[in-house]
């Protein structure tokens, strides 16, 4: 084995090289070996190359927002054919990307058009969406069905253990680190945003897994030295955090599970599933993750003696619940890590039961910093200054077809490229990072800014808050109004003053809200974030306003 460039998916095929019969993938009843997972992968890249599908134009003739890769659309729970489905289009020297299963037609219609989608593999209880704009999907040459046991079908939709067992496990060829990896943002603030990356730099960017390997032999070394760990990322693949962490866990030659439910978070399941599987890592989102697994903890007792760590990723744990999971597992370490899309892993924090919880304030990682508001410096310790959360070094090359964004979001500075993805912060005298939120939901009521993920983090001190997201609302006095949408505990009274008042005992009393709307459930991302979009309408609606 001769040294190559790092290619997500020459990574995979070398591992499975040296650990063919080492544990893979398992999901529900299947429990797929290395050497399963490659010649599963193989073949779906024979089907995508065998309809065309490939890379069209290399790297160094192409500007930083444009891709000459042709583009698959997962639209697809968790599962192993999501994971497979990534690995399959890399293989083909395509570009997989993801699409969140909630949308409704007219945000497919968008997603895909703007994605130039020329394949789509989906799960088939999505079939009777896709089939009312699949007239307007011209581009689509490929349609690539997955049973999921609903009954339904898209006519003229290819089965894809058909299309598995139909075709040829090849080796994969002339795979590059230029090809692309593609994440399209949450759109929960706006339209979506296709990021794209160099595969190689997402790889050091976010899914080394703490050691970076510089050729293919290193990665082979690591994973036969080890039986590799074993982690459930319980979000949805589709939300990048939840794959970041099944290809660091694959780059060291462990195993990635899936829990039984992976349409909605069911936390016995997923309480179950680490049980069964003894698995070592669990992956979740946030308080709209760990609120209901503590929950489920005083409901029922499990064996969870194989977790050693939980992580954090995508949306920020609070110390309230950080000290309530430690309480009921206190043998575990738990990761708050910091990222975007846009950036990757750029910092953590990392509690244990012998130590204080904190919430919003991390460890930065190598090349990872603020920059003043003008963007002209480094921000250093101590800086009273709020700015902007940043990172230089290995970054996305910019957003699909978008080159005004590229060009702001990703800015020269000083003869240096930073990805700035919107995130406000400061650094504390310690040198850690205290993060205030994205700057996108920024409230501005009386000329002064208010973060909403601030005032949330707030509300959620009072034991009778089950869940919050904050928002502006039009206000004739203020301009915007901080409005608090609030879910409240079984058989809990709403108490707007008691709310403020917890509010006033961590934040500056005009960050307060000044209008609550109490909601049986707060919707979020099937990713476990806010969404602030489904926030601005609920409380406009409740309040008798504009939206």
């Amino acid at each position: 084995m001769s040294a190559s460039p790092l290619n997500l998916a020459a990574i995979h095929e070398a591992i499975a090289a040296v650990v063919p019969d080492r544990e893979c993938l398992v999901f529900r009843d299947r429990r797929l070996s290395w050497a399963e997972v490659t010649d599963r992968t193989r073949r779906l890249a024979h089907a995508l190359r065998g309809a065309g599908l490939g890379c069209r134009r290399e790297r160094a003739d192409l500007e930083s927002w444009e891709s000459g890769q042709d583009h698959v659309a997962l639209y697809l729970h968790n599962g192993n054919e999501y994971l497979e489905g990534m690995l399959g289009a890399f293989k083909a020297r395509c570009a997989p990307f993801n699409v969140n299963y909630r949308y409704v037609e007219e945000e497919l219609l968008y997603l895909f058009d703007n994605a130039d989608a020329r394949a789509v593999i989906f799960h088939a209880r999505f079939a009777p969406t896709l089939a009312g704009i699949r007239s307007q999907l011209r581009g689509v040459k490929l349609w690539i069905q997955v049973d999921d046991g609903s009954g339904e079908s898209l006519p003229g939709a290819l089965d894809y253990e058909e299309l598995l067992a139909a075709g040829e496990p090849e080796p994969p060829k002339d795979l590059s680190p230029d090809d692309l990896y593609i994440l399209y943002t949450g759109g929960t603030t706006g339209m979506p945003k296709g990021v794209l990356w160099r595969q190689e730099e997402i790889y050091r960017a976010a899914m080394a897994g703490g050691t970076v390997h510089e050729t293919l032999e290193a990665f082979a070394e690591r994973a036969a030295s080890g039986p590799g760990a074993r982690s459930l990322p319980t979000a949805p693949f589709m939300h990048g955090a939840a794959h970041w962490g099944a290809f660091s866990v694959w780059h060291s030659g462990g195993t990635v599970l899936v829990q039984s439910v992976p349409e909605h978070l069911d936390p016995d399941d997923v309480w179950s599933t680490v049980e069964r599987e003894k698995a070592q890592i669990v992956l979740i989102v946030g308080d709209a993750f760990a609120r209901p697994l503590v929950d489920q903890l005083d409901r029922k007792s499990y064996d969870l003696s194989s977790l050693f760590m939980l992580v954090s990723g995508g949306a920020i744990l609070t110390a309230k619940l950080k000290d309530e999971l430690l309480e009921r597992l206190p043998h575990i370490r738990i990761m708050d890590a910091l990222g975007s899309s846009e950036s990757g892993a750029q910092g953590a924090k990392v509690s244990t039961a012998d130590s204080k919880a904190s919430t919003g304030d991390f460890d930065l990682g190598p090349d990872n910093l603020v920059l003043s508001d003008d963007l002209r410096r480094v921000l250093e310790p101590g800086d009273a200054e709020r700015g902007w959360l940043a990172r230089r070094g290995w970054g996305p090359l910019g957003y699909y077809k978008d080159r005004e964004k590229t060009e702001r979001t990703f800015p020269v500075v000083g003869g240096v490229r930073y990805a700035v993805p919107g995130d406000r912060a400061s650094m504390g005298p310690d040198g850690r990072l205290v993060l205030y939120g994205r700057d996108s939901v920024t409230i501005n009521s009386g000329g002064e800014k208010i973060f909403a993920e601030e005032v949330e983090l707030a509300l959620k001190h009072h034991p009778a808050v089950y869940d919050a997201v904050v928002c502006g609302t039009p206000s004739e006095r203020w301009g915007q109004q901080v409005t608090a949408i609030v879910q409240l505990r079984a058989g809990a009274a709403p108490d707007e003053e008691a709310l403020v008042a917890v509010c006033r005992e961590h934040l500056a009393a005009y960050k307060s809200p000044k209008a609550f709307v109490f909601v049986e459930r707060v919707v979020r991302a099937p990713s476990g974030k806010a969404d602030y979009r489904w926030a601005r309408v609920t409380a406009s609606e409740a309040l008798g306003l504009e939206a």
